[in-house]
C-alpha cells in the first residue's frame, strides 16, 4: 500500500495534519505502532467531524481523542503550533529518517541505518546508489514521481486499460481495483488490483502463471514499465500510461501492486483491501459479536468453545455482510 495518506478536506485541516505528522514520526523514527495508530484514528474522526473544532475538550468527546491528544490541540489552536513538532522538525535525526522512509523500499530500519552512515538527503542517496537494493533504486529513480498523487481520472484510466486487457487474456479473469480509489477518493497514493480465476482455489496448487500471464502481458503492452518484485501470488512494480495523440503531457510513472487471490476467499479480500483500516476494524469486531471471525481470507462460525470452523461460502461482498448482519455499505460509504 502506499506511503501517503489522502489529504484531508476539512473544517480541521490544521489538526488533521499535525495529527498524522505524529503519526508518520512514531512509526518511522520511533516504530511505535501502537501510537502510529492512535493519531491515525483520532485524525480519522476529526477529519469527519462537521464543525470547527474550539477547544481539546469538545475533541475528547470525540471517538479515538484521549486526554493527550485533547491537550496538544489545545496548545495548538492557542499558540498555532505544537513545541512537539517543533523539535521533531528541528531534530535532524527524525526529519532525515522520516524523508528516507518516503523513497519506495527503504522501510524505518534501513532509513536508520543510512542516516547512521550519513546519508540524509536524496543527493546523499543517488551518491550510494551502488548500495541500494533493486527495489530501493527503483524508489529513488521515480522519487519525484511517486511523490504525486494519481488524479481520479487518470485511475480510471488504468482501470479501464487493465480490465480491458484481463478480458484479452482470458475471459475467466477477476480484477478489481481496491484501495482508496474504490472508495471513491479524488486522488491516490498508488493502484492496487487484486485478482483472481476460477482455476485457482485454496484448494488447488499455487498458480503463478495465472499473475505471471497478466504481468508480461502488462509488460508488453508498454504499461507495467518495472519490476520491483515478482512472487507467485504478489507483484511490484512500476506502470506508465502510453501518451495519446490529444495528451499535452507524458504520463507519470506509478506503482502498482497486483494480488493474486484464491477465488473462494477473493471477495474477503476484496473487502479487505477496499478499507478503510478504521471500518475494517469495526466489521471485524461486529463480526465476532455475532460469533464468526473474519480476516483478510475468510469468513468462519466461532463454535461454543471459541474454535473458528470451516470457511463459509463467499460470492460477493453482500455474502459477508449477510452472515454476520450488517447493514451493507457500498465503498463510497467506508472510510470510517
Amino acid at each position: 500500500m502506499s506511503k501517503r495518506k489522502a489529504p484531508q478536506e476539512s473544517l480541521n485541516e490544521g489538526i488533521t495534519d499535525f495529527l498524522v505528522e505524529l503519526a508518520n514520526y512514531e512509526k518511522n523514527v520511533n516504530r511505535a505502532i501502537h501510537k502510529y495508530n492512535a493519531y491515525r484514528k483520532a485524525a480519522s474522526t476529526i477529519a469527519k467531524y462537521p464543525n470547527k473544532i474550539k477547544s481539546g475538550e469538545e475533541a475528547k468527546k470525540l471517538d479515538g481523542v484521549g486526554a493527550k491528544i485533547a491537550e496538544k490541540i489545545d496548545e495548538f489552536l492557542q499558540t498555532g503550533k505544537l513545541r512537539k513538532l517543533e523539535k521533531i522538525r528541528n531534530d535532524d535525526t527524525s526529519s532525515s529518517i522520516n524523508f528516507l522512509t518516503r523513497v519506495t523500499g527503504i522501510g524505518p530500519a534501513a532509513a536508520r541505518k543510512f542516516f547512521d552512515e550519513g546519508v540524509k538527503t536524496l543527493e546523499d542517496l543517488k551518491k550510494i546508489e551502488h548500495k541500494l537494493n533493486h527495489h530501493q533504486q527503483i524508489g529513488l529513480k521515480y522519487f519525484e514521481e511517486f511523490e504525486k498523487r494519481i488524479p481520479r481520472a487518470e485511475m480510471e484510466q488504468m482501470e479501464t486499460l487493465i480490465l480491458g486487457e484481463l478480458e484479452k487474456i482470458d475471459t475467466d479473469y477477476i480484477g478489481t481495483i481496491c484501495g482508496s480509489y474504490r472508495r471513491g477518493a479524488a486522488s491516490s497514493g498508488d493502484i492496487d488490483i487484486l485478482l483472481t480465476h476460477p482455476n485457482y482455489t485454496s484448494q488447488t496448487e499455487k498458480q503463478p502463471k495465472l499473475l505471471h500471464a497478466v504481468v508480461d502481458h502488462l509488460e508488453s503492452i508498454g504499461f507495467v514499465t518495472d519490476t520491483l518484485s515478482k512472487g507467485d501470488t504478489k507483484f511490484m512494480g512500476v506502470c506508465q500510461l502510453q501518451q495519446s495523440d490529444e495528451d499535452e503531457e507524458e504520463y507519470l510513472h506509478r506503482r502498482i501492486d497486483i494480488r493474486l487471490i484464491p477465488k473462494d476467499q477473493y471477495y474477503c479480500g476484496v473487502l479487505y483491501f477496499t478499507g478503510s483500516d478504521i471500518f475494517n476494524k469495526n466489521m471485524r469486531t461486529h463480526a465476532l459479536e455475532k460469533g464468526f471471525t473474519l480476516n483478510e481470507y475468510t469468513i468462519r462460525p466461532l463454535g461454543v468453545t471459541g474454535v473458528a470452523g470451516e470457511p463459509l461460502l463467499v460470492d460477493s461482498e453482500r455474502d459477508i455482510f449477510e452472515y454476520i448482519h450488517y447493514k451493507y455499505r457500498e465503498p463510497k460509504d467506508r472510510s470510517e
